[in-house]
């Protein structure tokens, strides 16, 4: 965990900003008729991989994984609770996202050369993960105290 006010602080604005781009992506697509079909439509690497996911009987899960994915990561970065967990997956969403518009040496246009912000997104995830970003200022710290939590091992490292 950090230990200097400027790091606390730190880490603190990087999991709002960061619980912003999923929470807002999150709700925008509830709110919108959203659906993943348009982008995994478009993918370069792995296609038939994607393309599994937006079939007629794959899609309506992959878009409510999606939507709901989006948001309770933002949810979850938002309040600190169960940051390592909404984090790794984050990552992982991330990673999916950057590996379905590489074209190599390319990420989704001339412009991102091997790198672009889904790169970034998920190092910044990895970081809060590493810095117990959850007991900045959010809600992994009490949890942490919860007598049911702290004698179950397998719930005590979702929120150490």
């Amino acid at each position: 965990m950090p230990n200097s006010t400027f790091e606390r602080a730190f880490v603190l604005f990087l999991r709002l900003c960061l619980a912003w781009v999923f929470l807002y992506a999150g709700l925008s697509q509830l709110i919108e008729n959203f659906s993943a079909a348009g982008f995994l439509g478009h993918t370069k690497t792995f296609h038939s991989f994607f393309a599994w996911f937006a079939s007629a009987g794959m899609l309506p899960y992959t878009d409510f994984l999606v939507k709901w994915g989006h948001t309770l990561i933002g949810l979850s970065l938002l309040t600190g609770c169960l940051v390592r967990p909404g984090a790794a997956f984050g990552v992982l969403l991330m990673v999916v996202y950057y590996f379905a518009h590489l074209d190599f040496p390319y990420v989704e246009s001339q412009v991102n050369f091997i790198m672009d912000y889904h790169v970034v997104y998920a190092g910044s995830l990895v970081y809060l993960i590493a810095r117990h970003a959850g007991h900045v200022w959010g809600l992994d710290s009490w949890l942490e105290s919860v007598p049911a939590v702290q004698h179950n091992p397998g719930l005590r490292a979702l929120v150490h």
